[in-house]
């Protein structure tokens, strides 16, 4: 009977450590990006807008190329963690960029497009749109990097995921704003850091600038993230349409608006 309640022991401690580790592991690998940070601009687009002009904008959240017709994720009250193998990633990103290229837009919002993480097999999918869109100039805000996510089961291991902008027009600066973080240590530790990218493209004959927002806001607090994370969107959007500057906001809001179905 001793050993047998020196061997729980032992295995109890050693559950304690291990947890203990992982959290210390995970607490000083936590992605802490800067309030505000330059994004760099990668490609090449020769178009210019004038104001007057009309343009084509998309947006989708793509569910990192892994939450198609079969997906029962778990996080929508699902059994399935994994919810595509490589082959089905790979085929969904090609439907999707199929769909998008049928669009023709001259502007195009992705959010959860990974560029390493486990639950899309580490598919660099920034890679595969921007290969496709290569006539287009894109900037990258990572919003969701986490060395290990402990949960569920089984765990979703490493997220590396954010919002891909695609532009035919020539953005001249990209910047990364950090939003409010509803949660706290530990749970922190492991979430995503959403933010929002401000991306500022010069208009023909004037000094004034068309300002285009990719977002995807809280999903999954009690509320007081998604409505601090939406008051400092419309902080920012009054501010530049008070500069008289050309500004849409497009991306996943995770919320209803009044009088729409």
């Amino acid at each position: 009977m001793r050993a047998i309640l020196k061997l729980a022991g032992i295995l109890i401690l050693l559950i304690i450590l291990a947890t203990a580790s992982l959290f210390g592991y995970l607490t000083l690998t936590e992605y802490n990006p800067a309030d505000s940070e330059e994004i760099p601009i990668t490609g090449t687009a020769d178009k210019t807008p004038a104001p007057g002009d009309s343009l084509k904008l998309v947006s989708w959240n793509i569910g990192y190329g892994a939450l198609g017709d079969n997906a029962d994720f778990f996080m929508d009250g699902g059994t399935h963690v994994f919810t595509a193998d490589t082959d089905r990633v790979l085929q969904n990103m090609d439907e999707i960029m199929s769909e998008l290229k049928a669009e023709t837009p001259d502007v195009i919002l992705l959010q959860e497009v990974d560029l390493d993480s486990a639950r899309s097999h580490h598919i660099d999918e920034t890679e595969m749109v921007c290969t496709v869109f290569n006539n287009m100039q894109s900037t990258y805000s990572c919003n969701y990097r986490a060395k290990f996510v402990p949960f569920p089961w089984p765990p979703l291991r490493k997220i590396d995921s954010g919002l891909l902008t695609l532009s035919s027009y020539s953005i001249q600066s990209a910047r990364r704003l950090q939003l409010p973080c509803p949660f706290t240590w530990p749970v922190r530790i492991a979430n995503l850091k959403r933010c929002l990218s401000v991306n500022r493209i010069p208009l023909s004959g004037s000094d004034k600038e068309l300002v285009v927002i990719n977002l995807h806001l809280e999903a999954y607090d009690s509320g007081q993230g998604k409505i601090a994370q939406t008051r400092q969107l419309a902080n920012i959007l009054k501010a530049e349409m008070n500069s008289g500057n050309y500004v849409i906001a497009g991306g996943d809001f995770n919320q209803t608006f009044s009088g729409i179905d």
